[in-house]
């Protein structure tokens, strides 16, 4: 978005200062002609001409705690430290923004820490995945690189340790919980297929535990990306995938074929499920890891629903951006849990 005079306007003083800074091209150690700011949920971003400054904002969810300045810190660490793995050559470091006596801000200035920005260089928005896949111009090369990167790392990391009991009771957690919250917008989704999609996991989580039991004794589960969507995904000679999922250990706790399905989901989502395909075909190979075809649709299923909640949330939101496009997007989801669910049925 491009810089705003009234982007700060609405946030707490502290914070607002900090955006204000952050705003103005002449608060950054290297030259630039703008500064465009980017907002989320938990962040925000300022890109300068060549670099990304992502700034945590100081709030606390049920699943996530930045409300201190020492909390932020750690978790800029730790998505430097993460992110490492699969895009070292984005990922450059963290940086105080310090304040002096007088309360002028600065980056890695003189006086005391005030906040923590993690830096990045830019990338090219063209060469994302998603865009690619929008603007058919991801090559089978591409393709290819992305998924040996991705199958290389999942074959090199340690297996985490958990108990099948664990891994099964957090997917009945989860499922309950993604089925509780559709249920509550019964006006907006279709209340029989929330049900019919629902019961179809459960059935597998209650007949064939096994499948997922098997996934643990064969030490398949590891700490992994834990946000792999096409956007996150810089298609290079040598592919970096940024955004890993920092704030929470367990969310990064998965076995790669749930973590591919994700993806697969979403590149279906943008229409190119062979993208998704490909990639996965090429972990089986890599990893010697051949599952069962029921996990996969089932794995592919819960990401479905889970996304499908995810997207319809934002209805909730105060000022809601775009609110035709998330019960359009809710919907389209759940559609495609429910032919997966289809297969449920009668997977091997």
């Amino acid at each position: 978005m491009p810089i705003a005079p009234e982007a700060s306007q609405g946030l707490d003083g502290a914070l607002a200062a900090k955006v204000r800074f952050l705003l103005q091209p002449a608060s950054y150690p290297e030259p630039t002609q703008e500064v465009r700011a980017i907002e989320t949920h938990m962040s925000w971003v300022f890109l300068t001409d060549r670099f990304a400054y992502k700034l945590k904002k100081p709030v606390r969810f049920p699943f996530l705690d930045f409300s201190t300045v020492e909390l932020r810190r750690h978790f800029c660490e730790e998505e430097i430290r993460l992110n490492r793995r699969l895009a070292p050559r984005v990922y450059i470091g963290t940086l105080p923004l310090t304040a002096a006596e007088g309360g002028a801000l600065s980056i890695a200035g003189t006086g005391h820490a005030i906040d923590w920005l993690v830096k990045m260089h830019r990338v090219n928005a063209e060469r994302m995945l998603d865009y690619a896949i929008q603007h058919d111009t991801a090559t089978s090369e591409d393709i290819d690189r992305l998924a040996w990167r991705l199958a290389a790392f999942y074959r090199a990391a340690p297996p985490v340790e958990i108990t099948p009991l664990e891994y099964r009771l957090r997917f009945e957690a989860d499922v309950t919980g993604n089925l509780e919250e559709l249920r509550k917008f019964q006006g907006v989704l279709d209340p029989n297929a929330v049900e019919r999609i629902h019961s179809r996991q459960f059935a597998v989580l209650r007949d064939a535990s096994w499948l997922l039991d098997r996934r643990v004794a064969e030490r398949r589960i590891i700490e992994a990306h834990g946000d792999l969507r096409p956007e996150h995904v810089l298609l290079e000679t040598d592919p970096q995938i940024i955004d890993c999922l920092e704030f929470k250990f367990e969310y990064r706790v998965l076995d790669p074929v749930d973590e591919l399905a994700f993806l697969g989901v979403e590149c279906e989502m943008l229409g190119a499920a062979d993208v998704g395909i490909t990639v996965l075909d090429r972990y089986r190979q890599c990893a010697n890891d051949d599952p069962p075809s029921r996990l996969i649709d089932f794995y592919r299923c819960y990401r479905a629903c889970l996304r499908s909640k995810i997207s319809i949330w934002h209805i909730r939101e105060a000022t809601v951006r775009d609110p035709a496009r998330w019960p359009a997007l809710a919907k389209r989801y759940l559609a495609l849990a429910d032919r997966y669910a289809g297969k449920l049925l009668s997977g091997s």
